[in-house]
């Protein structure tokens, strides 16, 4: 009794071993229409199970001096010889071709070696094509599986690939199968270099372009990973954030010029949240729900990650929110706030910072750090607590705000010293 795995690898072998003994090659010289001279076209026949292909290896011969019998030029001259080997050689790129069939599972066929042979139904896969066909399938799934700002960061990605193999290569594209490590090399050297971005940016656009090969690899167009001995290993970024005194400043400043004050209280707004810009500007009065223990709590999800964020409001926060809630903007379309561009925010809090004498670059994103460490971790605050109020998708995001407080180690080590003392 035979099972049918049995069969089936007894009629798997017996298919390669017919094809073996069908499988035959020839040259023969063809004269070209209208062709009057003594020469002649070299030609190979292709015979996979009696089906024949002619495929031509663009060499003419004289026939006064071609043995058929044996299907090579006659004699010991130089261009013989030459000649011979250059058949031998496309022999050589025959067999090579039957086994990438055999290989790739494909069936071997005679039409099928030529066309490996030609280049006939090798599909030129482009790295800026393929890079496109992403960022558009992206594009299409932002708001359910990506944040507009991931596909920004694709998109200024694949502008970069596409201005350094301009560079590079003066070329508008380049096949995959050219990839390899120097073209990974020369463009991390181009994005320090000539685009003047910092070694965690080049890491970002190289970690982006990553993603492209590593998909390709896995659909089967690339056989070779072209990042493998290269590092992609961000350094570690030192963290700024506003001490509980410079808050203080802040807070209590008076300014009069009123876009400058509507800045402050956002930002105010954020070190007392945790808020990312984009999640203060985006953040709906119907996102401000009452929580279990009958505060007031927002409820929402971040819009670069998309996980949720929970947490319950300080006074601060609730007072600067009351502050706006007839702002025309706030009130005509249900946000908390009436926030400016990014852009604007971080113009006018570098005036901020100056106005009250504190010597930091002051950003939005730095109202997150301090809510991080000098509102939150630096009073006592859990840091799984903390972690999930930031939105973390792993603690050990937020652990890299615990490694700035000093202050708080100092705090501790002063409060150890008095029980030590007081033994």
């Amino acid at each position: 009794m035979i099972y049918n795995g049995c069969i089936s690898k007894f009629i798997h072998l017996k298919k390669f071993v017919m094809l073996d003994k069908s499988f035959g090659l020839f040259y023969f010289l063809k004269q070209a229409k209208n062709q009057k001279n003594d020469g002649r076209y070299i030609y190979l026949r292709i015979t996979v199970d009696g089906i024949s292909k002619e495929i031509s290896t663009k060499r003419q011969w004289l026939v006064s001096r071609w043995d058929q019998s044996a299907g090579r030029a006659k004699g010991n001259k130089e261009d013989a010889l030459t000649l011979n080997a250059y058949l031998d050689v496309f022999i050589t790129n025959i067999y090579t071709a039957k086994s990438k069939l055999i290989q790739s599972d494909k069936l071997v066929s005679a039409e099928a070696i030529k066309d490996i042979l030609i280049g006939k139904g090798d599909i030129k896969r482009m790295v800026l094509a393929i890079f496109s066909v992403h960022n558009s399938q992206m594009k299409e799934l932002v708001g359910s599986e990506f944040a507009p700002g991931t596909l920004e960061r694709y998109q200024t990605s694949y502008s970069h690939t596409k201005t350094f193999i301009k560079w590079k290569y003066d070329l508008d594209d380049i096949e995959l199968k050219d990839l390899n490590y120097d073209f990974i090399s020369d463009y991390a050297f181009w994005l320090k270099t000539i685009r003047k971005c910092n070694h965690n940016s080049t890491v970002k656009y190289l970690c982006n372009f990553k993603k492209i090969i590593i998909q390709c690899i896995r659909k089967g167009w690339l056989q070779h990973d072209p990042f493998i001995g290269y590092k992609t290993t961000k350094k570690e970024v030192k963290r700024i954030a506003l001490t509980k005194q410079e808050v203080e400043d802040i807070s209590r400043k008076v300014f009069d010029i009123e876009r400058l004050a509507h800045v402050r209280d956002i930002f105010l707004f954020s070190c007392y949240t945790g808020l990312a810009y984009i999640d203060v500007q985006k953040l709906k009065r119907s996102q401000i729900v009452k929580g279990n223990d009958g505060e007031q709590w927002i409820n929402t999800h971040r819009q670069k990650t998309d996980s949720p964020t929970r947490l319950p409001l300080l006074p601060k926060a609730i007072e600067i929110m009351d502050k706006y809630k007839n702002d025309p903007k706030c009130a005509n379309d249900g946000y908390v706030l009436p926030v400016l561009t990014n852009q604007k925010m971080n113009a006018y809090l570098k005036e901020i910072a100056t106005i009250c004498g504190i010597n930091k670059i002051l950003t939005f994103h730095i109202a997150r750090h301090t809510f991080a460490t000098t509102i939150t971790l630096s009073n006592g605050v859990p840091i799984e607590t903390v972690s999930k109020m930031l939105g973390h998708s792993s603690i050990k995001q937020t652990q890299h705000y615990a490694k700035i407080l000093d202050l708080k180690v100092s705090e501790d080590m002063a409060a150890l010293k008095q029980k030590l003392t007081a033994v």
